[in-house]
Order: C-alpha cells, then sequence, then structure tokens
C-alpha cells in the first residue's frame, strides 16, 4: 500500500487547529511567515536566529524546515542550510496551470460522487464565505484566506483521491503566496473583478450538478487571479 507524503495541518475555519507538538507549530509559524511575504523570496533562513523567533530548539527548527522544503515553499543548500523559495512568473504559470489541470478535474468527479453531506458542507462553507466577503474589511485577512481556502476544499470534498487533495492543498498555499505580493488581490472587488460573484457561480454550479459549468467558472477563477498577479508585476517593472 502507497502511503501518502506528510500532509501539513489543515486550517479550520473561525480558530486554526492548535499545534500537537512543537514542530508543527513552528512549521505553521514559518509557513504563514513564508506565505505572506514576512520571510522574503530567497531570505536565508538562519536556524540560530530563527529559533529563539518561533520559541524552539535548533532541532526542531530544521524539521519545521524541512517540512517546508517538501511543500517547495523553502529550498535546502545542502550544509549550507536554507532558504525562502524564490518566486517568478514562470513558476507562478506553471502553479496555475497545475492546479487548474487537477483542481477541476477534482470538482467534476466530486459533483458526480458528492453525496447529501457533501452539498450541507459546500453550503456551509460558501455561507461563511460570503459573509467575509461582504465585509470589506475582511478581505485580504487571513480569516478571508481561511474561508476562501475550507470553501475550495469543500467544492472537491467528494471526489476520493487523498493524493489529488493532498497536491492541491501545496498548490493552493504557492498561489496564497503569490496573491500576497499584493493583499489587494484577495479583495472582493480589484480592478472591476467581483471576486465574490466568481464563487457564486462556481458554488451554483456544483450544487446544481453541471460539472462542465462548476469546471469552467472554476477554471476562470483561478486563472483571474494568475493574470492580476502579472499585471501588478508589469505595471511594478514599469515604474
Amino acid at each position: 500500500m502507497s502511503t501518502i507524503p506528510h500532509q501539513p495541518p489543515t486550517d479550520q475555519d473561525l480558530d486554526l487547529v492548535l499545534p500537537r507538538t512543537l514542530v508543527e507549530r513552528a512549521y505553521l509559524g514559518l509557513r504563514h511567515d513564508v506565505v505572506c511575504g514576512k520571510l522574503a523570496p530567497g531570505e536565508r533562513l538562519r536556524v540560530e536566529h530563527l529559533k529563539d523567533q518561533y520559541e524552539v530548539g535548533a532541532g526542531t527548527l530544521r524539521e519545521a524546515l524541512s517540512l517546508l522544503v517538501s511543500d517547495a515553499l523553502v529550498t535546502s543548500e545542502g550544509q549550507r542550510g536554507f532558504r525562502v523559495a524564490p518566486i517568478s512568473m514562470a513558476d507562478l504559470e506553471d502553479v496555475t496551470n497545475t492546479r487548474v489541470m487537477l483542481e477541476t478535474e477534482a470538482l467534476r468527479q466530486s459533483i458526480r460522487h458528492g453525496d447529501a453531506q457533501w452539498q450541507e458542507t459546500l453550503v456551509q462553507c460558501y455561507e461563511r464565505l460570503t459573509k467575509t466577503e461582504v465585509d470589506l474589511a475582511e478581505s485580504g485577512s487571513d480569516r478571508w484566506e481561511r474561508r476562501n481556502k475550507a470553501f475550495h476544499e469543500a467544492l472537491i470534498a467528494g471526489f476520493n483521491s487523498s493524493w489529488s487533495k493532498y497536491f492541491l492543498a501545496i498548490l493552493y498555499r504557492h498561489g496564497e503566496r503569490y496573491r500576497n505580493i499584493n493583499w489587494r488581490l484577495t479583495a472582493a472587488h480589484i480592478s472591476g473583478r467581483d471576486v465574490h460573484q466568481e464563487h457564486e457561480a462556481i458554488f451554483r454550479a456544483a450544487i446544481d450538478r453541471q460539472e462542465a459549468r462548476a469546471a469552467l467558472a472554476l477554471e476562470a477563477h483561478i486563472r483571474l487571479t494568475h493574470d492580476v498577479v502579472r499585471l501588478q508585476a508589469s505595471q511594478a517593472a514599469v515604474k
């Protein structure tokens, strides 16, 4: 029987899961700081400096950093230690294309096989996300990110593939990292874009079991985020 690689602990809505071990606590703290940009792309991660910041020993911190290497958020330089993984538009395009390929198929399968419990959970996650998106002050917040992630997870929860969910969880974090280049990318309205309307289109199609329409709406939603990030990067380069 194959064994699924290490899977990062999932975030639950409203409150984060309390870490069960020091390694998990350090891992979650480091992951958050990489994804939100507090630890910059390419930055050297010096264990002796960071162990006090994350309140763990050097061995525990190295173990947490190794978990982040498996998530491709940190790179290992052998005897020279660790660095935050770099970012690039080519990488973002790869992340986007791979996520579209995996997530749209997972959604199709989820719609085909999802039961009443899947549908009920999806409705609950969508309603919680909607409450956050109508409050512009919450846009770009950690709560929005948790609820957005929970909604995307609920969409594919009816698909019985742990491998797909494992890879998509990693890809989601990388997409979140690129969105955090500019926190306004997670706002409910930006550059004429209505993210809530996009979520609603995906949700309605999924609930109505219209898998082709849901997959197309999901792909458009994911690619729009890529396009906005690329536009922001182009504008910044011009300046």
